[in-house]
């Protein structure tokens, strides 16, 4: 399994930096719709089960609303959409009691939208006009940072000292100590790159609450979907990636984090807002 894991790692990881590092906006927006429509056929086959022609249309809808959200590029989407999230958060907290509306087939095609399409958006957005004072691709791998970081540290810290779980109804695995762990560690990067790197002195307080914001969003995202995956009946979204289960699976911490980063650097004013 971990050379499965690997090599699909080793795969993957020039095609993602090649297209974020060699692209301009257009066509890395749409090597980046094609990670995103894979995660939302997944999506639908969770939710969808079975109807295939029902899965392709609302597979189509996603793409559509991204091209829209291209062309159109409201501010809205990326400023206020995201707080969607504290909805998600409610039913994290609350399950398993209180979510049976989210799984009437309407709420979860909704849903779906709400997830994917904002967060699209936002790494399109990101990767073509930079943040934090860094230019776009270096950006894009910073906040990614955040979240690879917060993972980093959650896993570590939850083996060492994990004893008071974090969502037990949701995912029993993850705890308040490997929470701790990755905010601590995600926070040292944050820090690091804001005082040693091209982040305005004015701007570092700030960036560091953005970033605890965001990771704590990111968590979230992971949640949310193991919430989706465990009322559905299913362990993985898919098997589409070797050795890491579906895409979905691989960003849905991304779903959350880069949307609510934007949404928070706008509304504080830091460059990569909008």
């Amino acid at each position: 399994m971990l050379k499965t894991r690997v090599i699909t790692a080793l795969v993957l990881l020039p095609v993602v930096l090649g297209a974020v590092f060699g692209l301009s906006r257009l066509p890395f927006a749409l090597i980046a719709a094609l990670f995103f429509l894979a995660a939302a056929w997944e999506w639908s086959g969770m939710t969808q089960r079975g109807a295939v022609a029902a899965r392709v249309l609302w597979v189509a809808s996603v793409a559509a609303l991204m091209a829209l959200a291209e062309w159109w590029q409201p501010a809205w989407l990326l400023t206020l959409l995201p707080l969607w999230w504290l909805a998600a958060l409610a039913a994290v907290v609350l399950y398993p009691g209180g979510v049976g509306g989210w799984f009437r087939q309407p709420w979860l095609a909704l849903t779906g939208w709400l997830l994917l399409v904002p967060s699209w958006a936002a790494v399109v957005h990101v990767q073509s006009t930079g943040a934090a004072g860094l230019p776009g691709p270096w950006a894009l791998l910073f906040v990614l940072c955040w979240v690879w970081a917060a993972d980093t540290g959650a896993y570590f810290a939850g083996r060492a000292l994990g004893r008071h779980r974090l969502a037990p109804a949701v995912s029993p695995g993850k705890t308040l100590e490997g929470l701790a762990g990755g905010l601590l560690l995600a926070l040292t990067v944050v820090a690091l790159v804001a005082w040693y790197g091209p982040v305005a002195a004015q701007d570092r307080p700030l960036l560091l609450a953005v970033a605890l914001v965001t990771v704590l969003a990111s968590v979230l995202g992971d949640l949310f979907e193991s919430l989706v995956k465990r009322r559905c009946g299913v362990k993985d979204s898919g098997t589409m990636l070797p050795g890491h289960g579906g895409m979905l699976d691989r960003i849905d911490s991304i779903t959350a984090a880069l949307p609510v980063a934007v949404m928070l650097m706008s509304w504080a004013g830091l460059p990569g807002g909008l």
